[in-house]
């Protein structure tokens, strides 16, 4: 692995002014080593860094460049939009349009709020549940990773997982108490906790395909499952969409696990961030309108923002859903089949156990005999996995021009943009990526 100078410099002189280098942990390289590349400019499905060198992207912005980098339509909604004003503190049709929106293709989503980022997201779901219900608990699982709302770290994916963090610092005990921590997959779990303290609890949080500890797809009638236990105790579901709405369908994983799947269940709350953003930040918290009307103005549960619905943001989240049509999941689910099957071939090829794991066009690869021979089903198997494999693969990959997720914890990200020259650079560069993975040792 190299670390050209170029991009070495631009991380010590980060480094100067900013924790760590970076404005989010992930971006440091720490679980794969090596010096972070800066990135300059980005179109389709490449980006660029200080040194000029081009790679193909399997990041995406982790997820809102569904359509590619830099798209033409989003490019011009958001220049026409700042033209007219960066912010006013002010109600526009913008918002209500991307709403409206919102509505169309989840229609479970009766009213929705508009916020800035997928940890505003999270944090006013749970407080409007809590306010609900007048219960203090909330049930997450390990893995599961909702932003970094103090009460929801606890054994998060992600970030944390990178940070090889429990939780995090400057979390008192007594919020750290309000979250009960139950394994993935594992309904029997879920419904111990409702039998012991089922009256204490206000909701149950899940992503609602897992994507933040690699991709660790629900079990058939998991969902559904906390759906019934949830109804039964009178808690409510709160699906974490951030990462799966609108990208893994147009209805994000609900939709695609009830019109796909075949499952027949509807959570209380949603929220969703990334793709509603098109890059820009965007995130939203729906439901139906008796819940949802308990935020302030109208109820008792203040939330606020003085960039909610930001007229540029809304924007380019207008512009993306508006573009993002049948054609676009078509390519985008083939687009990612095709590198997931490659990526399989390769790593079979050199004798590497392994399984790529995949929820709908999101996917990534678990190393280990465990995950090839029956997958990884909860955040505990995924820790278990062989992930030492991970940073020599991560950096032939980069040294080959194709970028992938700083960590094996991610999930994979292709877009539209991804056409068959950038397909093909990213297949040739998969058997030298699967020979370094190989010889990796512990």
């Amino acid at each position: 692995m190299h670390d050209d100078a170029a991009n070495h410099l631009a991380f010590e002189r980060a480094r100067l002014v900013l924790p760590g280098g970076v404005n989010s942990p992930v971006r440091a390289y720490g679980s794969v080593g090596g010096d972070p590349r800066f990135v300059s400019s980005a179109s389709g499905p490449y980006i660029r860094d200080v040194t000029g060198t081009e790679y193909v992207d399997l990041v995406c912005s982790w997820g809102p460049a569904l359509l590619g980098h830099a798209h033409p339509a989003v490019v011009e909604a958001v220049q026409e939009a700042a033209a007219r004003g960066l912010s006013f503190g002010a109600p526009t049709l913008g918002e209500v349009e991307l709403a409206e929106e919102i509505r169309r293709r989840v229609p479970a989503a009766e009213h929705v709020r508009l916020v800035s980022t997928g940890t505003e997201a999270t944090m006013t779901a749970v407080r409007l549940a809590r306010g609900a219900t007048g219960r203090p608990l909330i049930v997450k699982f390990a893995g599961c990773y909702h932003g970094h709302v103090d009460s929801l770290l606890a054994e998060a994916g992600s970030g944390v997982a990178n940070q090889a963090l429990p939780g995090s610092a400057g979390v008192t005990e007594a919020t750290a108490s309000e979250t009960l921590v139950l394994p993935y997959n594992d309904l029997e779990a879920v419904e111990q906790a409702f039998a012991e303290r089922g009256s204490e609890i206000a909701a149950v949080i899940t992503e609602a395909a897992p994507a933040n500890m690699g991709i660790v797809p629900p079990l058939p009638g998991f969902n559904e499952g906390l759906r019934r236990i949830t109804t039964a105790h009178g808690a409510l579901l709160i699906f974490d969409e951030v990462l799966t709405g609108f990208r893994v369908s147009a209805s994000g994983w609900w939709g695609y696990e009830t019109s796909t799947l075949g499952a027949s269940y509807t959570p209380d709350l949603f929220t969703f961030g990334k793709v509603v953003g098109g890059g820009m930040p965007v995130a939203a918290i729906g439901g139906p309108s008796v819940l949802m009307d308990l935020l302030a103005p109208l109820g008792p549960v203040y939330q606020a923002g003085t960039l909610s619905g930001n007229p540029v943001a809304v924007a380019a989240g207008r512009a993306t859903l508006a573009a993002a049509d049948a054609s676009v999941y078509a390519r985008v689910d083939e687009v990612s089949t095709t590198i997931a099957d490659a990526t399989s071939a390769a790593l079979s090829a050199e004798g590497v156990a392994h399984r790529v794991q995949r929820s709908g066009n999101l996917f990534s690869v678990m190393f280990g005999d465990l995950a090839q021979e029956v997958g990884t089903r909860s955040y505990a198997q995924v820790q278990a996995s062989d992930t030492f494999r991970y940073p020599p693969f991560f950096h032939a990959m980069l040294d080959a021009g194709v970028n992938l997720p700083p960590s094996v914890y991610e999930a994979w990200f292709v877009s539209a943009a991804h056409d068959d020259t950038a397909v093909g650079r990213i297949l040739d560069a998969l058997p030298g990526a699967a020979k370094a993975a190989a010889a990796a040792r512990r």
